[in-house]
């Protein structure tokens, strides 16, 4: 099989030997999630051939636009086999578990033998919820050139999509979405044409499903004058225009690249778990790109606050070294960007990329803990024959996913310790195209099987409420949301309920840190047997978040 089982490990990024990438050798046959050398070539000669128009290239005529987030319900996942085939069909092997899979290929027979065949945990023995499409391909990395799923309306009117793919050598990637939008029926709409023809790459883009998204400031250099694409020039506002417009985002998050992260997509290094917590790649205090990333959280906690207007809680997961316990430096032969933030949700599922059990048993931990009743599967990125993370990429860097047609939209902001023996309000946010029929609140005691059920009430702006009865000093609760549509669909959130929940518990008080200590990044590698919250509250980010520490 042509380009299978080949090691990239030296990729080149902007016309430089990327020096942590050069762990295990040379292979220029598998392209590489940044740029090759020739691709960078193209670029500074200016020979970047924008695509032409190949869909609706006016904005998506609805009111409300919003691009679902990851963690919302999807009808199909999509991936492009191109390389790192034994990847890919463990993670089609999990996905069909939870829903259809899409697979964009070159060669039809070539790829379904390899699906059934016996290596990479046997055959798929039910190939009926995979769909193969024999198209043209350049690379595997479907996150980057994927168009993005959009309702209008909130929840209704699914869309795609689509810009500027930013790789040079390839045109047929950047033309794929069309495929997946037309085996959907799905409208597709291309931000190709003056004067909104916007280049971005889907690993630098994460929404909360609420209008607010983050990127790193790759998104401005790339449409910025001069730029070597040869798109319209568009200042920092012109770009937030174009992202409010086409997808409904109107607060658009910007960080300063990271140093050694050369390809600055932000999925590398973190990644939104739901709409209040960041998954953030914590380095050894010090090392590599730790001090940056950093630096961006406390512009986040300091600027920005989530969907309920509240500080953002940032979870810190270790980023992995090198066998050699080096880490990214910028120098030549140096580590590669081991990542767990690179991870994809398919509904009750996560897959995550792993890399070595000394680190693997933390960071499933820490999944396990914030992600309670999730399906959590871990895949090695890291070990021959294919270490696709010497390639600048994982598990979420090959991957897209798609919303379902009518989704049952549910979004809490889950009650946090409290202090309060009395009852506990919970709000709750319900929407479908149907209208909303009725809602419950189911809440246990920790350590009890069986859920009480109370019924909600409806609320002003598509709101639902109920109480969850006081509970004394020592308690721990645990609750989920359920909604049923008038058409008679239903919903939970968090989505793996029963066995998913939010909890929280009835302190006699609560702890934080005292006004002058600082806030830092705080001991690398966590201990997954307790889980403590700690407040920072020093001048610089008073009442600007949470820092959870394991």
């Amino acid at each position: 099989m042509k380009n299978l089982y080949l090691v990239v490990s030296l990729l080149f990024f902007s016309g430089l030997l990327s020096a942590h990438n050069n762990e295990s050798g040379i292979n220029e046959g598998i392209l590489p999630a940044g740029f090759t050398p020739e691709e960078t070539r193209k670029l500074k000669e200016g020979n970047f051939n924008l695509p032409a128009g190949r869909g609706i290239e006016d904005p998506p005529p609805f009111d409300n636009l919003r691009n679902m987030a990851e963690w919302e319900e999807i009808q199909v996942l999509t991936i492009g086999w191109k390389s790192y085939p034994g990847i890919l069909k463990q993670i089609v092997a999990h996905a069909i578990l939870e829903v259809p899979v899409i697979i964009l290929t070159e060669d039809y027979t070539e790829t379904l033998n390899f699906l059934e065949g016996s290596s990479n945990g046997g055959p798929i023995d039910d190939m009926s919820n995979v769909t193969i499409l024999e198209v043209p391909l350049n690379s595997v990395w479907m996150r980057d050139y994927a168009g993005n799923p959009v309702y209008g309306n909130d929840v209704d009117d699914l869309l795609m999509v689509d810009w500027i793919y930013n790789r040079p050598n390839r045109p047929d990637d950047d033309a794929s979405p069309a495929f997946i939008a037309e085996e959907l029926g799905l409208d597709f709409y291309c931000l190709t044409q003056a004067p909104s023809d916007l280049v971005n790459t889907g690993g630098n883009w994460m929404t909360d499903g609420f209008g607010t998204a983050f990127a790193s400031e790759l998104i401005l250099s790339e449409n910025e004058p001069g730029n070597e694409y040869g798109v319209t020039a568009k200042d920092e506002q012109e770009i937030n225009a174009i992202m409010e417009e086409w997808l409904g985002v109107h607060t658009y998050i910007k960080m300063e690249t990271l140093p050694y992260d050369q390809i600055h997509h932000i999925d590398m290094h973190m990644k939104l778990i739901d709409e209040q917590t960041l998954l953030v790649g914590q380095f050894p205090s010090g090392e590599s790109d730790g001090p940056q990333i950093q630096a961006n959280m406390e512009y986040v906690l300091s600027s920005y606050t989530n969907k309920w207007g509240e500080p953002y809680h940032i979870v810190w997961i270790p980023m992995p070294s090198s066998t050699n316990g080096s880490f990214p430096d910028g120098s030549w032969g140096g580590a590669a960007y081991r990542t767990y933030t690179n991870s994809v949700f398919i509904n009750n599922t996560v897959i995550v990329p792993t890399y070595r059990e000394e680190f693997d048993t933390t960071a499933m931990a820490i999944y396990a803990d914030i992600l309670p009743g999730y399906n959590v599967v871990g895949i090695d990125c890291d070990n021959q024959p294919e270490p696709i993370i010497n390639a600048s990429g994982a598990i979420h860097c090959i991957t897209h996913s798609v919303g379902v047609e009518d989704p049952l939209l549910i979004s809490h902001n889950p009650l946090p310790d409290t202090e309060s023996t009395d009852n506990y309000l919970v709000n709750a946010y319900m929407k479908h195209r149907s209208g909303m029929s009725t809602a419950s609140l189911n809440w246990r005691l920790i350590g009890e099987t069986a859920y009480n059920q109370i019924s909600m009430s409806a609320a002003a702006n598509d709101e639902w409420e109920a109480n969850i009865p006081g509970q004394p000093v020592g308690s721990i609760i645990q609750y989920y949301v359920e909604g049923e549509a008038v058409s008679g669909k239903t919903q939970t959130r968090p989505m793996p309920a029963p066995a998913g929940f939010w909890e929280f518990e009835v302190v006699d008080e609560l702890v934080h840190i005292a006004n002058n200590m600082e806030a830092e990044i705080l001991p690398v590698y966590p201990n997954p047997a307790k889980a403590i919250t700690v407040i920072p509250v020093n001048n610089k980010l008073e009442g600007q978040g949470t820092i959870v520490i394991y």
